[in-house]
């Protein structure tokens, strides 16, 4: 048996990501990490949470790693497993175990969407131990001081059957995320859709909007991600009516009569 080598070096981000503070979220982490403590962020999607982990991974000069978790994703994915390449059996680390090994930040996204089964596995390495047993190779493998957990997950959109465990929670240092104020979203738009302040100023009236209409109709309002995706469309030359439309309406719900209203919303301002 031979162990499979894995080159870390795309998973650096070299150019710094363009993220805007919205409290003290980067102190906080900052103070995690070199205390060696997992950290949670939990908040709706949209609000920036993937973009603060790639700011804070570039800030501090270490590789991320992230995982998309979903309902098939097994220990295995996560740890690792054999597999025979050229007649030869050869242990493939998984993205955590990856991610031990270089004192990279291993970020687990939507940590929820995964089985339960499996997030049980990295309640060694979010406590005191901080180390990961690799059962299938007899292993310990023990976390440097520059390896950190993060997940993620979104607390008001899951079903009480996909929450977040509290022996799992209890770990994690938390940080709450929501969408910022108005001005600085508008700010958010206008830098990364490259648009006018007062149509970026016009789409966070329109946020507002659909995120009053949340447990009314819609599971949840327009995220800033995709008014950045609307603004981009207006920046390029499509009606700001059409762009509503495709960006934002059409993403949030597939019901015709909310379609509608959304629609007219858009409408009310554009």
């Amino acid at each position: 048996m031979q162990a499979q080598e894995i080159n870390l070096e795309e998973y650096f981000i070299r150019d710094e990501p363009y993220y805007e503070p919205v409290g003290n979220e980067i102190v906080v982490f900052e103070a995690a990490y070199s205390n060696g403590l997992p950290v949670l962020l939990k908040g709706p999607t949209g609000c920036g949470k993937t973009r603060f982990m790639e700011h804070m991974a570039w800030k501090l000069e270490r590789p991320l790693i992230t995982v998309s978790c979903h309902d098939d994703l097994t220990a295995s994915d996560l740890v690792g497993r054999f597999l025979v390449k050229d007649g030869e059996t050869v242990w493939v680390d998984g993205p955590l175990a990856r991610a031990v090994r270089a004192g990279a930040i291993c970020y687990l996204d939507e940590v929820v969407e995964a089985r339960k089964d499996t997030t049980v596995v990295i309640h060694p390495l979010a406590d005191d131990r901080r180390a990961l047993p690799m059962e299938k190779i007899g292993h310990l493998l023990e976390a440097g001081p520059e390896f950190c957990l993060a997940m993620s997950y979104n607390p008001g959109y899951q079903s009480v059957l996909k929450d977040l465990k509290q022996s799992t929670r209890q770990r994690f240092i938390a940080l709450e995320f929501d969408y910022p104020d108005a001005g600085l979203e508008a700010r958010i738009i206008e830098k990364e859709a490259g648009m006018d302040t007062q149509m970026a100023d016009l789409l966070v009236k329109f946020a507002g909007m659909t995120r009053n209409l949340k447990g009314n109709g819609l599971d949840e309002g327009a995220s800033t991600r995709l008014l950045v995706h609307a603004g981009k469309l207006m920046a390029t030359g499509v009606d700001p009516m059409s762009a509503c439309r495709s960006s934002v309406a059409q993403a949030l719900t597939d019901d015709p009569e909310m379609l509608i209203a959304v629609n007219e919303l858009s409408a009310s301002l554009f």
